[in-house]
């Protein structure tokens, strides 16, 4: 007799569940970004939304929840009802060394969000001051080489993807930078400018302009393609750095038990979105690329940026405090 009870409300819970999926989105969607307004990610959620809204008929509203290098937005999107109307803009710099970073951190990204599909992957750019004497990787890295703990590798912050990077750069090519973490890129870049450090990795979108009027030297972006934003820079990899691959890729995911049919609709909306002439240009803009496909492929990119920066960050004896 319980055994049929159980069947029967499984049943009721299923059917309520299928029928909510049916009807979904019949109210706005919130999109939670965390991190402060303006920069890539509160950009790329603008546009994201203004597609979703256009192609699922339903407002959604973009709500940024920063704190703790993207946790608290996160957390807050982990703990939402899982519906399909709360959702997180979530990016594998701040989703995927966050664990490493944070062991006693309760949020487990994996665990506890789903993807709804990949949105874009944007690189990072290595660029150095006009005063360091390289104007390649080959002799920027001759250069790092022969004075180790010299050179001064600025980034956003500890645990940052610029971060990260430079201690994967220094992994792969043999050289000993000195960290100089800055409360934010903007800061980072100020002083490079300023000639006060000598090279960080940044946005190429943030610091296109000051590479064309010759006031930093970039020398190479870190995806595993060139970027369409300056298509003549060579990638790290084939600058000298065989295999070297680093990136933010950005996503939608939702809380762990949205419906299949939601996550699906939201697929479905988000391929249309990412599809048009408009939505590539102002992604373009950003310096990324679109990386639209299943709700399965930021799950598996995740996973494995997860794996990969998470060993980084132990190689290099970093915590979230140091």
């Amino acid at each position: 007799m319980i055994h049929r009870l159980r069947a029967i409300v499984g049943a009721l819970l299923c059917a309520a569940a299928t029928t909510a999926a049916a009807a979904y989105p019949y109210k706005p969607i919130r999109l939670v970004v965390p991190f402060p307004p303006g920069g890539n990610i509160d950009a790329t959620a603008r546009i994201v939304a203004a597609g979703l809204s256009e192609s699922l008929g339903q407002t959604v509203v973009v709500e940024n929840r920063a704190g703790a290098a993207g946790l608290v937005g996160a957390e807050s999107v982990a703990r939402a009802a899982p519906d399909g109307y709360t959702a997180l803009l979530a990016s594998t710099g701040a989703l995927a060394p966050l664990k490493a970073l944070n062991p006693a951190a309760t949020l487990t990204p994996e665990r506890d969000l789903v993807s709804a599909g990949p949105i874009s992957r944007a690189p990072l750019v290595l660029v150095v001051s006009p005063k360091v004497p390289a104007t390649t990787l080959a002799e920027f890295i001759a250069y790092a080489r022969a004075h180790p703990g010299k050179l001064t590798l600025a980034t956003s912050g500890v645990g940052t993807a610029a971060h990260l990077t430079g201690e994967y750069f220094q992994k792969q090519s043999g050289t000993r930078l000195l960290h100089v973490p800055y409360k934010g890129s903007s800061l980072a870049v100020a002083d490079l400018l300023g000639g006060h450090v000598d090279l960080t990795f940044d946005q190429l979108a943030s610091t296109l302009t000051q590479i064309r009027a010759g006031k930093l030297k970039a020398l190479g972006v870190t995806t595993a393609q060139r970027s369409s934003l300056m298509p003549d820079l060579p990638t790290l990899a084939e600058a000298g750095l065989p295999g070297f691959e680093a990136a933010t890729t950005t996503g939608l995911m939702f809380p762990r038990g949205t419906p299949p049919a939601v996550l699906a609709r939201v697929n479905a909306a988000l391929q249309a979105t990412l599809s048009r002439d408009n939505t590539a240009r102002q992604f373009r803009e950003l310096g990324a690329d679109v990386q639209a496909g299943p709700a399965a492929d930021f799950d598996k990119t995740l996973q494995r940026e997860t794996a990969k920066w998470g060993q980084v960050i132990r190689d290099a004896h970093i915590t979230a405090s140091n």
